[in-house]
């Protein structure tokens, strides 16, 4: 990669994309803490990562040498573990402990900093068979009364619905998320970190709740007697006004941390364990639901009349564009997003079947991470078809991985919704702000076509509806280099729905 942070990003999209360890090294000093974002960025959104950093000689630490930085001080509130090495003979044991640790349980990102006399020193190596620690002992399997009291609620709920976040995806629970809900006829939504957890495209389907989520799965919650959360912690971005979350509801959660249960809502049965194991006890314990009548019409009507959408007014819409990436590429590529306006519109407008198909910065909300994310995806997944959906704004954060994907010849498309704007703020300037348009205005932006042809990748611009079907054609021909396509879209688009901060999620700005 070209720059440190472009590698923990390429870590992370490797690792959501695969399920397995994503792994970036740097060097000390500035080099590690390049990897800090990254590292913050996997930790927020449970991604199992080891970053492996260099450091000065052990005869320096301490001194301010040159290039030293305190990375393990600094990581230690972003890292599930951290550890400097004291003696090259750990390296093995270490090594093995941070690969069981970044995997196990929770997932997510450990660093190994490695001072450079170590790196060269000889030793015996022996590499451990297993790693057995007495402190870390998560509880996979649900307590056998906490899941009969979970089935005994489902039993008794007039209108259920199940919240799935990004641990049904950790855990590989997708089909028995699936067959949980058939079994019970209970409607899903999902988090923007559990999207794919649920097929998008089934009749329980409720989308996406939350700030940007669906009018329909909003009211959902706050309508439902029983909410049951899967694999999800109840972040503001989900619950609005805390308050006043789910004001009817008993509540079922379901997640292997502990500490997530009960720290931000209270919850009436609390389950720590793997969702994958706790979810196929619970489908024994649970008889098949009859289709909750009342429920189920209640949801279709609200499905119905509040239905996704945009306003046709002859320009290049965004989200008319990433409609017609789903459409080309069959709902089966790989999207990839930066933050901003054009993630929520790829969450909205493209629908997920699978699972590690979504892949998005979702507790830190780290503009850059499209691009090299992408690239760890396609490393990691060759014959998928990858697209990092991407703002104007943010494809500049880490725009010189341009050349990391043509050195290794990887097809990733690159869909650039240029707006002229830093949509996200402009939107909250516009909308809660009286329009004061405060440093978002990117009316000098680079030639994104030139800047691709610069870096040997393949330019396309597009300023119509036909230019833009017309690109993604021509871009999923093109299988030796990354391909950008500069779409030139409306420039005050919008997001809706919209729940502004601290307002309840049914207080939505629908339209």
């Amino acid at each position: 990669m070209r720059h440190e942070q472009g590698a923990a990003h390429a870590a992370d999209g490797y690792a959501r994309a695969t399920g397995k360890v994503g792994v970036c090294m740097a060097t000390s000093g500035p080099g590690a803490t390049n990897l800090v974002t990254g590292i913050a960025n996997a930790h927020m959104d449970s991604i199992p990562m080891v970053a492996i950093t260099g450091q000065v000689g052990t005869a320096l630490l301490g001194k301010d040498s040159f290039q030293e930085a305190d990375i393990t001080g600094i990581t230690m509130p972003i890292t599930k573990n951290n550890y400097l090495i004291k003696a090259a003979e750990d390296i093995p044991y270490i090594m093995k402990e941070a690969f069981y640790l970044a995997r196990t349980g929770r997932p997510g990102p450990i660093v190994v900093d490695v001072p450079k006399d170590l790196q060269f020193k000889k030793i015996n190596f022996k590499y451990p068979d297993s790693i057995s620690l007495a402190s870390f002992k998560p509880n996979f399997k649900g307590h056998p009364k906490q899941i009969t009291a979970a089935a005994k609620l489902i039993a008794a709920s007039e209108r259920p619905l199940i919240y799935a976040g990004g641990g049904v995806i950790s855990s590989e629970a997708s089909k028995e998320l699936l067959q949980f809900a058939e079994k019970c006829n209970i409607p899903v939504t999902t988090t923007l970190m559990g999207k794919g957890a649920f097929p998008e495209t089934h009749e329980l389907a409720m989308h996406m709740l939350g700030m940007h989520g669906t009018a329909y799965a909003n009211f959902a919650v706050q309508e439902c007697d029983l909410l049951i959360a899967i694999g999800a912690r109840f972040d503001d971005r989900v619950t609005g006004h805390l308050a006043r979350f789910a004001p009817h509801a008993k509540i079922i959660h379901i997640d292997i941390d502990p500490a997530e249960i009960g720290k931000n809502v209270g919850v009436d049965v609390p389950i720590v364990g793997d969702v994958k194991s706790v979810l196929t006890a619970l489908i024994e314990k649970v008889g098949p639901k009859e289709k909750h009548p009342a429920w189920v019409a209640k949801l279709e009507e609200w499905k119905a009349k509040y239905p996704l959408g945009y306003k046709d007014t002859g320009e290049l819409k965004p989200q008319y564009v990433i409609e017609q990436i789903y459409r080309i590429t069959k709902g089966g590529a790989i999207i990839c997003t930066e933050v901003g306006q054009h993630q929520m519109w790829s969450a909205q407008f493209y629908k997920y079947d699978k699972p590690r198909h979504w892949i998005s910065s979702g507790g830190l909300g780290t503009m850059g991470f499209g691009l090299p994310a992408a690239i760890g995806a396609q490393m990691g997944r060759p014959d998928a078809v990858v697209f990092d959906i991407a703002g104007d704004g943010s494809i500049q954060m880490n725009i010189q991985e341009l050349t990391t994907a043509v050195n290794n010849k990887l097809p990733i498309k690159i869909a650039v919704l240029n707006n002229c704007y830093l949509g996200m703020v402009r939107q909250w300037q516009e909308l809660l702000h009286g329009k004061r348009y405060s440093h978002t205005d990117l009316c000098n932006n680079p030639d994104f076509v030139k800047i691709a042809e610069a870096y040997g990748a393949v330019g396309i611009r597009a300023t119509t509806k036909e230019e833009a079907i017309k690109a993604i054609e021509e871009s999923l021909k093109i299988k030796d280099r990354p391909v950008l396509m500069d779409f030139r879209v409306a420039k005050e688009e919008n997001v809706f729905p919209f729940v502004p901060a601290g307002q309840a999620i049914n207080e939505m700005i629908i339209d």
